[in-house]
């Protein structure tokens, strides 16, 4: 496989611990809270070890029947998977990825919106945050006595984005209050028709 996505990420964490069956995965994730970055979806989860069984990533431990159960699969990682897992685990954690968001490309035709409009807005959105964050903490708060830091980490940092982008939102809020940020559509469509026409005629000049 020439990427590993954030579901075989986790498939072959769970499996370096010791081989196990789907339920058993999803039972993991859900008690060391890695909801915060995964949809814990069965399928998704099976698509998961699909890709990586075919890849050569895992294999088959071996195939089990408890009772009237279903059959359960169990799954064991392979030294290919193993050293694909800490290879990419590696590179993703040294190298930093600027990875667009909604949030972002909004922001980037903020102009569209009046200055008092876009106040209104942003002002929401930090009683937003600040919701998501006090949510958060207490839901961190909860979690720490039951499992290792180390498990909840990535539950901090998701935490202190959310705090960054809190303060963010409220300090552009505040320039556009005080004027320090501020902006006209109709000046700046004129301003980039201009523009247009200034480098049609360069183009056009013999």
């Amino acid at each position: 496989m020439s990427d590993l996505g954030i579901w075989e990420i986790s498939v072959l964490a769970l499996l370096r611990e010791a081989p196990m069956h789907p339920y058993e995965m999803q039972r993991l994730l859900r008690l060391r809270h890695k909801d915060e970055i995964l949809v814990l979806k069965r399928g998704s989860l099976y698509h998961a070890i699909d890709r990586l069984l075919n890849a050569g990533l895992i294999a088959i431990k071996a195939t089990l029947r408890d009772g009237k159960r279903p059959e359960r699969t169990i799954y064991r990682i392979t030294p290919s998977g193993s050293n694909a897992f800490i290879g990419t685990l590696r590179k993703i954690v040294s190298t930093p990825r600027h990875e667009s968001s909604e949030f972002m490309a909004a922001v980037s035709f903020l102009i569209h919106l009046k200055p008092e409009e876009a106040i209104a807005h942003l002002e929401q959105r930090a009683r937003n945050l600040n919701s998501e964050v006090i949510s958060r903490e207490a839901a961190l708060k909860a979690a720490s006595p039951k499992v290792l830091r180390i498990n909840l980490i990535e539950s901090e940092y998701l935490l202190a984005m959310l705090k960054a982008e809190l303060g963010w939102t409220k300090k552009i809020k505040k320039q556009i209050q005080a004027g320090k940020l501020t902006w006209n559509l109709k000046a700046i469509f004129r301003d980039s028709q201009a523009r247009r026409e200034n480098s049609g005629r360069r183009r056009n000049k013999p």
